[in-house]
């Protein structure tokens, strides 16, 4: 019994398994939006005291640091980082088989601890330990880094190696939820755990109790993009893992071609669900004949809400940090001292713009942002399709525009695209002022949802699963201007809580013939309707709007509401 975990030993625990996992921005073990809903999760279980244990891999060099040369184009280096000045080391290990070789695991345990007294404990799993090959030791190092052998061998670790060291630290598992595919191999573990005794059984196939793996098993899906589901052949599959079970049983879970690892999730578990509703309606679509249950993702509402803000909620709204729901009385803001705690938070990211990029900004211009993954269907250029109308719009009220966001280190394209940024602020220096922030991460995020003045977002739908930083910027009364798709289907009001770009979520079309369609709205709502609205000198029409998204986006689009739904729909069940 290891007695640092005895009080999280002693009743039974839901398992969170999840590739990444930020809680902080000194924990870089997380890439992006995955990695932060799952932190947010995390700080929620604490604050609604859930009993839960999370586990994730160390990536002791990170996902990547990125820097940006005076043309655009994305350097990636490796993140520095120490897991000792943060986490205790267990003493407990465990191993896997891999490649026929046996693969040592131990685990830094990190705690998230709430003020309501709540904590979850974090297993951070890590191959570096002597006994291991020096390749072996490297399988925890980068996040989503290597090849399709490094990516297996990965999953192996968290899957499998996760479940076996839950075991060896005693801990009892009452629901194992895989915060998407990356985590099925832990299924997998399971069925080898709960083989049956073949003198018991009819034949060969029941071995495998597929029924109560199923039972404990919850599989959150997050991407309706095809790419997004990991895929392994399986003579890859056979070299790193052997026959662990027949591999025509393996087939009939996973896939007949590829080992395909949502298959896997998805046969395996009793609960599934995306993380919007219309994210639920495509799954659903995807994987026919599987029923998809959807709960839309929600923020850390304390983490996501700055300072500024937090000091007028703590005047108005006492309790918004665990009660969210309270958002509903923001009416009793002061529109001025909204606007006023605002302005501060943009002076803020204006001042850390400068000296970051050497861009000067104007805290009395719009302000839009627009920071996400650099990749082809977030279409980051298409405020720039066309430059002349974007002029001439700027005459009726100036702009300037926010950037930041890593493309994948494999992603040329992606990285072409931060490029074109650049060389779209070199080309309109002087008449829109343009800055790209490089090295995105969560403490840059909360300047940039608090600081600006709307926040832009242009998926090629149904492409953007759920999108959480729009809940982001609500927390902080900043306007959503956003593709309907995801989250703000649920959350826009038109004119209300912000606008729309584009057509309704119920038209469909081919991907990519809706640029024309959408570039002409936005630009349309951008000169015609926010640009007025913003520079009316009666800014209490823009507080309106700011107190709109606090009031009806934020009080639901949180994480505790969230939380409270995979308990009454997934883990009680």
């Amino acid at each position: 019994m290891n007695n640092t975990l005895h009080a999280f030993t002693a009743e039974p625990m839901i398992a969170y398994f999840s590739m990444e996992i930020g809680v902080k921005n000194d924990i870089p073990t997380y890439s992006g939006g995955l990695g932060i809903l799952a932190g947010d999760t995390i700080k929620s279980a604490a604050d609604l005291n859930l009993p839960m244990v999370a586990v994730t891999l160390i990536t002791r060099k990170g996902y990547f640091t990125q820097e940006l040369d005076n043309s655009g184009w994305q350097h990636e280096k490796p993140v520095v980082w120490d897991p000792a000045t943060h986490m205790t080391l267990l003493k407990e290990t465990v191993k896997v088989q891999i490649e026929g070789r046996d693969v040592h695991i131990q685990a830094w345990l990190y705690q998230v601890i709430s003020p309501t007294g709540g904590r979850v404990p974090m297993l951070f799993l890590d191959t570096d330990v002597p006994e291991n090959t020096p390749e072996d030791r490297c399988i925890t190092d980068y996040l989503y880094g290597g090849d399709s052998a490094y990516r297996i061998k990965q999953e192996v670790v968290l899957g499998m190696g996760g479940v076996r060291m839950l075991h060896a630290l005693e801990f009892h598992i009452k629901k194992y939820h895989m915060n998407e595919g990356h985590a099925s191999f832990l299924a997998l573990e399971l069925l080898l755990r709960f083989k049956r005794d073949i003198e018991t059984v009819w034949d060969e196939r029941s071995v495998w109790d597929v029924g109560r793996v199923r039972d404990l098993c919850v599989f959150t899906t997050h991407t309706p993009v095809e790419a997004g589901h990991d895929k392994f052949s399986y003579p890859l599959v056979s070299k790193v893992l052997g026959e662990i079970i027949p591999f025509d049983v393996l087939k009939d879970l996973a896939g007949k071609d590829n080992l395909n690892m949502t298959m896997l999730a998805l046969n395996l578990s009793k609960y599934i669900n995306g993380v919007a509703k219309k994210h639920g309606e495509v799954s659903q679509h995807m994987f026919p004949g599987y029923h998809i249950h959807a709960i839309t993702n929600g923020v850390h509402t304390f983490t996501w809400t700055c300072s500024e803000m937090a000091k007028l909620f703590d005047k108005y709204i006492p309790g918004w940090a665990n009660e969210p729901e309270l958002f509903v009385r923001s009416g009793n803001i002061p529109e001025l001292e909204l606007w006023e705690a605002h302005r501060e938070a943009k002076r803020k990211l204006l001042a850390y713009v400068s000296n970051t990029t050497g861009v000067e900004m104007d805290p009395n211009v719009l302000t839009l942002g627009f920071a996400r993954r650099a990749t082809a269907y977030k279409r980051p250029h298409l405020l720039f399709s066309d430059i002349e109308r974007l002029l001439k719009i700027n005459e009726k009220g100036r702009i300037q525009i926010i950037y930041a966001g890593k493309a994948h280190p494999h992603d040329d394209n992606g990285k072409r695209l931060i490029q074109g940024i650049y060389g779209y602020r070199d080309k309109l220096k002087g008449k829109i002022a343009i800055a790209f922030l490089p090295g995105y991460n969560m403490d840059i995020a909360l300047k940039l949802v608090s600081g600006v003045d709307i926040w832009l977002n242009t998926p090629l739908r149904p492409l953007e699963a759920s999108g959480t930083s729009g809940m982001k910027a609500a927390h902080n009364g900043v306007v959503n201007f956003s593709v309907l798709d995801g989250w703000w289907i649920e959350g826009h009001i038109e004119g209300f809580t912000g606008w729309s770009i584009g057509a309704k979520p119920t038209e469909t079309s081919e991907p990519g013939a809706s640029d024309a369609e959408d570039v002409a709205d936005l630009y349309d709502k951008l000169e015609n309707l926010i640009i007025p609205k913003y520079y009316n000198p009666n800014k209490s029409n823009w507080s309106r709007m700011m107190k709109n998204a606090i009031s009806k986006n934020a009080y639901y689009f949180n994480s505790h509401r969230m939380m409270r739904r995979y308990v009454t729909e997934a883990y009680i069940r």
